[in-house]
């Protein structure tokens, strides 16, 4: 029972950790991409936006690294002849690729949280199973069997039971919270993504 008491422990230590990790994670993403959406929405020149943050040599997420890469594949691209179809559409493909990128990266350590919320219960219940059968197992060595004989045993127990519980709460709390968050910037950096190929499609037109 105390060995899985030890494990539920650092397993809610663990998930304590991961929790005040990532929500300081997406709170900054939030935070920059904000900004970010401020200033491109405002109407500010695209070429002087992406040179505020060419040189940046923070990891960047959501739609700044979106377009970021973007950008950088259009300029490339616009230097050397008129954008086609095709352009465009390796445009296309540069952003998913930064989209996918910035969701591997933001479901990171999420597989942990599920994995604690949904195993601790069942670790708890077998140092509970466990007390019991060994308090009860103790009656037969007993002279006289009475609650004393067992209760500190059983209580033992029930606290692996609660362990798990406190384990798993937070962890299934954080999971559901993250992963929600985690949808909700993938649909705002992919409508993102969308109205980012408008406008390139747009200005390739004006090229032509």
């Amino acid at each position: 029972v105390k060995i899985v008491m030890i494990i539920l422990l650092v397993a809610s230590l663990l998930t304590w950790i991961v929790i005040v990790e990532r929500y300081n994670f997406f709170q900054k993403i939030k935070k920059i991409n904000t900004s970010f959406h401020s200033k491109f929405w405002s109407g500010e020149d695209l070429e002087s936006l992406y040179n505020e943050i060419a040189n940046e040599e923070l990891l960047l997420y959501g739609s700044l690294n979106v377009f970021k890469s973007a950008y950088a594949e259009y300029k490339q691209i616009s230097t050397d002849k008129h954008i086609s179809e095709l352009d465009l559409e390796g445009i296309n493909r540069c952003m998913r690729v930064a989209i996918a990128s910035d969701e591997e990266e933001m479901n990171k350590h999420l597989p942990f949280l599920a994995n604690v919320g949904s195993v601790s219960p069942y670790v708890g219940l077998l140092g509970t199973v466990w007390g019991i059968m060994t308090s009860f197992q103790g009656l037969s060595d007993a002279t006289q069997a009475t609650i004393n004989a067992v209760a500190p045993g059983i209580s033992e127990a029930l606290v692996a039971t609660a362990m798990g519980l406190f384990a798993a709460i937070p962890a299934v709390i954080a999971f559901n919270k993250y992963t929600s968050e985690l949808e909700t910037m993938s649909q705002s950096t992919l409508i993102f993504s969308e109205e980012l190929a408008s406008i390139f499609y747009k200005q390739s037109i004006r090229d032509k």
